[in-house]
């Protein structure tokens, strides 16, 4: 018995541990298609872009700092066709939608920069908080950058306004309660205790649906 009693003593220590040193709150709480059209509409939300669809027959070959930003697909997996209109054709639906967008970041990579600026939603500018994870050692190795995007996803894009960030699949796994498709954007909205809740996930062919469903 005594032997059972430190056993659960160290579990529990361990549970407060994990409790005591946890990051931001990462809740899900999702809204559904007219209320969260709305609530875009509305801003203040941070609508996260896993890169449209790439052509995985190519790879990405990251020898040093920078090869990521590489268009060679050669060198790096690159954006396909069918990515290529995705893009412009969630940019479209945006904007059809009348969802406000003031600032538009983007991971390094080429395949990411790219979506972004295909989006035509206002300037790109790149940025290393959502790095893919790959390549995370070349800006301060993978805790920090999970770290950087909860944060970035946990700050306010501003009042009436919504943020676009345009990075990888493998980032929001480590980061968020969810692991996006390639296009999928996942809709997430600071909250006051310093994290964020989930409040909506709209794959590639969604776009169409919402401009039918709240236009006519």
């Amino acid at each position: 018995m005594l032997a059972l009693s430190k056993i659960l003593s160290v579990r529990s220590f361990l549970l407060l541990t994990c409790l005591l040193t946890a990051g931001p709150a990462l809740a899900d709480s999702q809204l559904n298609d007219v209320e969260l059209v709305q609530a875009l509409r509305a801003g203040g939300y941070n609508i996260y872009f896993r890169h449209v669809a790439t052509d995985w027959s190519q790879s990405d070959d990251v020898r040093e700092a920078d090869d990521w930003r590489s268009c060679d697909p050669l060198r790096m997996r690159q954006l396909s066709a069918a990515g290529r209109d995705a893009a412009r054709a969630i940019g479209t639906a945006m904007r059809r939608l009348a969802i406000p967008v003031d600032e538009v970041l983007a991971s390094p990579y080429c395949r990411t920069v790219e979506t972004a600026k295909l989006m035509e939603l206002g300037k790109v500018s790149e940025t290393v908080q959502v790095m893919n994870l790959r390549s995370a050692d070349y800006v301060g190795g993978r805790g920090s950058v999970v770290a950087s995007a909860q944060a970035l996803l946990a700050s306010s894009p501003g009042e009436a306004v919504n943020r676009v960030i345009v990075a990888h699949g493998n980032v929001a796994r480590e980061a968020t309660p969810a692991y996006p498709g390639e296009g999928e954007a996942l809709v997430f909205e600071p909250d006051a205790a310093g994290g964020f809740v989930l409040r909506g996930r709209i794959a590639v062919g969604d776009w169409a649906r919402l401009v039918k469903l709240t236009n006519g």
